[in-house]
């Protein structure tokens, strides 16, 4: 039986040949693998957004109160599911030469994203809050953004080889 990971990587090295002459194999990889985490993401926010959240305010009561908005509740609920999903990506289908032990690369995997959050985070509370823009668009604007920083990251510092 096939395993998923090999599937994977059949189907898009399958896709790849048209591009061979001008992005490397681990490039195009890397574009398919955070492509689709990426549609993962914006499905998923926009259902969370829209039939979840309801885009009510949010309140959370610990020994304070915390009221979130809906865009950046839903911002919360979506993360951990595609940090997970880009992880596992990444490393299994990416990156793979890396010879970093796997709880390093989690680690360093980890702090990228958390930069990528906060760029997340600031952009989606200046696009939403200051400028008015719609959520959803507000969202994928910034994460075409963070997918330059991200790419950088992950290359050179989580999976470095």
């Amino acid at each position: 039986m096939i395993s998923i990971q090999s599937f994977i990587i059949r189907v898009i090295d399958w896709f790849y040949r048209p591009f061979k002459s001008w992005m490397s194999i681990e490039l195009f990889r890397y574009a398919a693998c955070g492509g689709g985490n990426l549609v993962l993401d914006w499905v998923l926010y926009f259902i969370t957004y829209n039939f979840i959240i309801g885009h009510d305010l949010i309140y959370l009561s610990f020994p304070f109160t915390i009221c979130l908005t809906p865009h950046i509740a839903s911002l919360c609920i979506v993360f951990p599911i595609t940090l997970l999903t880009g992880f596992w990506l990444q490393r299994n289908i990416t990156f793979t030469q890396s010879s970093l032990h796997s709880v390093r690369q989690l680690l360093r995997y980890v702090s990228v994203v958390a930069l990528n959050l906060a760029i997340n985070y600031w952009g989606l509370k200046l696009c939403v809050e200051v400028w008015a823009w719609y959520p959803t668009p507000s969202k994928i604007t910034i994460t075409l953004l963070t997918v330059i920083v991200s790419f950088f990251g992950q290359k050179y510092f989580s999976f470095r080889k």
